[in-house]
């Protein structure tokens, strides 16, 4: 059995988000094809990367985890300052990685792991370009590499040191197509062999679901749904504007219902209704009673929840400034996407007034997630990848 390592920042039970979170799905639903072993840190708090594991090794849900400590935690306001330069172009290279070395998670020791023992291994897999476990890891064992970039239109990726970097895996694992089409245009990477720009992780979504619980529960009855956090970075403000609006020109007793955590004030009104975090059952139960889903982000890189409303046939409607939301409808048909107002009104006012279009949309969001979006297909794009290099 060819042995695969897992290369990331920080791993665990209590990492629960991001490129962390594929990386331990994808270990353990790979566990029975390769032996894997994932190469991390000691570290859980990525702002400040202070070890917190005190194992060297273990063995977590049938995977083995090889930890190393973070030589220091991060100097938040030296890496602040650091960054007002390097973010705005305004430096060199050298400066660009002592930038890295500061946002680490710097940890020579598994550096010099990763160079003294390349050939213990078949194939290095390295989730996330941003941080420093990729950035000096991947150059140690580049011939035998491949990259998980999770990389979307932001400033450090216009870093000069980032170029290099990119060319230097064997291949090239992408979440959807749209960062396939972003990173092979910024860094001229098209002749790396890839996955074709589909990958991501498997949905999983209850077999049995209720929306009359849902209603009962919570007293509920018809309304659209946006499930995440809630902040202004993920376009909550403006979600807020326009559904106040579409109410002042559209009265009656629609809803809006968030699910999430609250990093800014939520409107009152008795029109927008904020649960706070909920039990998964209840988030499913939600999704089944909902209208449709709502997401208003302009940045995101793949998007579990549209993936999961679309498993369990609802509509999405999205923010078309976001080229990969916009790639989940435009590709499914299962869903629409706004970007002013007058397109969110409009979009609205279809989905309300068109059941049966969006009864079809859900059946075309179900076939996408199920051609695209299943464990067993991730993973086989993943291991044909392994194979290629």
């Amino acid at each position: 059995m060819k042995k695969i390592a897992f290369v990331v920042q920080r791993y665990g039970l209590e990492v629960n988000g991001g490129a962390e979170l594929e990386c331990r799905q994808l270990a353990e639903h790979m566990k029975d094809r390769y032996h894997i072993e994932v190469i991390t840190t000691k570290a859980i708090d990525y702002v400040t990367w202070k070890d917190e594991y005190l194992q060297d090794e273990e063995m977590l849900n049938g995977v083995t985890v090889k930890r190393f400590s973070v030589a220091e935690p991060r100097d938040n306001a030296a890496f602040n300052r650091l960054s007002e330069t390097v973010l705005m172009g305004r430096s060199s290279k050298q400066e660009e990685e002592l930038w890295m070395q500061k946002q680490g998670p710097r940890s020579t020791a598994l550096i010099a792991y990763l160079k003294n023992h390349k050939d213990d291994y078949d194939a290095f897999v390295f989730f996330t370009y941003l941080y420093y476990t990729t950035y000096f890891g991947l150059r140690e064992v580049a011939d035998k590499a491949i990259l998980v970039p999770t990389a979307h239109d932001e400033m450090p990726i216009y870093l000069k040191i980032f170029q290099d970097m990119f060319r230097l895996p064997r291949g090239i694992f992408y979440q959807t197509k749209e960062e396939m089409a972003f990173v092979e245009r910024k860094f001229s990477v098209a002749s790396i062999p890839n996955n074709d720009g589909f990958g991501g992780v498997g949905v999983e979504t209850p077999d049995v679901v209720s929306a009359e619980a849902f209603r009962q529960t919570y007293g509920l009855q018809d309304f659209i749904l946006y499930i995440g956090r809630i902040d202004e970075h993920k376009g909550c403000k403006n979600l807020f504007a326009y559904f106040t609006e579409y109410k002042k020109r559209h009265p009656g007793d629609l809803k809006l219902v968030l699910m999430g955590k609250e990093v800014i004030n939520v409107p009152d009104s008795e029109d927008i209704v904020s649960l706070g975090f909920v039990t998964d059952e209840d988030k499913f139960n939600g999704l089944a009673a909902c209208r449709f889903l709502i997401l208003p982000s302009q940045f995101e890189s793949l998007s579990m929840v549209v993936l999961e409303a679309m498993q369990m046939r609802k509509p999405v409607l999205v923010n078309g400034k976001c080229d990969v939301l916009r790639g989940h409808c435009v590709r499914s048909n299962g869903g629409l996407y706004y970007r002013d107002y007058y397109e969110f009104e409009g979009c609205m006012e279809y989905l309300f007034s068109h059941p049966k279009v969006c009864q079809q949309m859900g059946e075309n969001g179900r076939r996408y997630v199920q051609e695209n979006y299943q464990w067993d297909v991730i993973v086989g794009r993943l291991s044909d990848l392994v194979e290629k290099i």
